[in-house]
């Protein structure tokens, strides 16, 4: 038997101790990870350093920029209007999973585990923007049928790969990719990948999405653990009627090139109108080279 230790094959585990030489050769016997199952319990602050103006003032209108749409995601956000959240039924609508770990959010994290045995059946959160509980089931359950209800949270699976969390998420409301409009579909899932490193941790979401997405979306974000928390953190939101005499069904959109906000952000950066309209191209630093190939033919033709 040969065992890997550090990278290097170690056929008879010499110049190891022999705690090192029992716990190998168990991890060899099982095909268990080592060092596996890092405990994320506790409640996590996050950081904002990483795409602070999307995540706190919030997206500009027509800004789709380094996200992977197709033409049927750029439709839809060229017709939504900001006015479409007064709206009752909009007030108070979840942010999904794959996008509520983006805003101010406070999360707090718990093991459950089975009294005899202390093995490990679930891992909840709870989210406290619009007071969202979420369970990562860890006991090799599976996924319900594709008929299964959807929820905001989805329908979420886990397991530790060494010392990562990685988490399936199916079953999801439809709900946004960017708040500005880009569309999420409700037959997207979500892979996350949970890292901890001492009282940090960062959290990576993997989006595929068939209908409005070309290409995977890949969003990373950073949680400080917070351990003199003390208080409660709720999100309470009762909808109100905020346009008195607004017909029952009127929602607010655009009609297909009659929004007057769409070039305002590109404009206003000086960023080439191709570019901000989004695309997997747009995602890659080699696209950089390609815009500014435009400006020189731009600047070539007005001689």
């Amino acid at each position: 038997m040969s065992i890997m230790f550090n990278g290097k094959g170690l056929s008879n585990g010499k110049n190891l101790s022999p705690l090192a030489r029992i716990v190998l050769l168990t991890s060899a016997l099982t095909g268990a990870p080592l060092f596996a199952q890092v405990d994320l319990s506790g409640t996590w602050m996050p950081r904002f350093h990483e795409d602070q103006p999307e995540r706190i003032p919030g997206p500009e209108i027509g800004d789709y920029l380094g996200i992977p749409i197709n033409a049927a995601a750029r439709q839809w956000a060229d017709s939504w209007s900001a006015s479409r959240v007064t709206l009752p039924e909009h007030q108070c609508q979840v942010h999904v999973a794959p996008y509520i770990f983006r805003g101010p959010i406070v999360l707090r994290v718990w093991e459950e585990r089975d009294a005899e045995s202390q093995k490990l059946i679930a891992i909840h959160e709870y989210i406290q923007v619009y007071e969202q509980y979420r369970t990562i089931w860890m006991d090799g359950r599976p996924h319900p049928p594709d008929y299964a209800r959807h929820t905001w949270m989805g329908f979420s699976t886990g397991q530790f790969q060494g010392s990562t969390l990685t988490v399936t998420t199916t079953h999801i409301k439809q709900g946004w990719l960017r708040r500005n409009g880009l569309a999420e579909s409700d037959r997207a899932t979500l892979t996350e990948h949970y890292l901890r490193h001492g009282e940090y941790m960062t959290h990576m979401s993997i989006v595929n999405d068939p209908v409005y997405l070309t290409e995977p979306l890949v969003k990373t974000q950073d949680f400080v653990l917070d351990t003199g928390f003390q208080g409660n953190w709720l999100y309470p939101c009762e909808s109100v009627e905020e346009i008195v005499g607004r017909a029952s069904d009127d929602v607010p959109n655009y009609f297909p090139g009659e929004n007057p906000f769409l070039k305002e952000f590109a404009q206003k950066h000086g960023i080439p109108e191709a570019a901000v309209r989004g695309g997997a191209e747009t995602m890659y630093p080699e696209y950089r080279l390609k815009m500014k190939g435009a400006d020189s033919s731009k600047s070539d033709s007005s001689k």
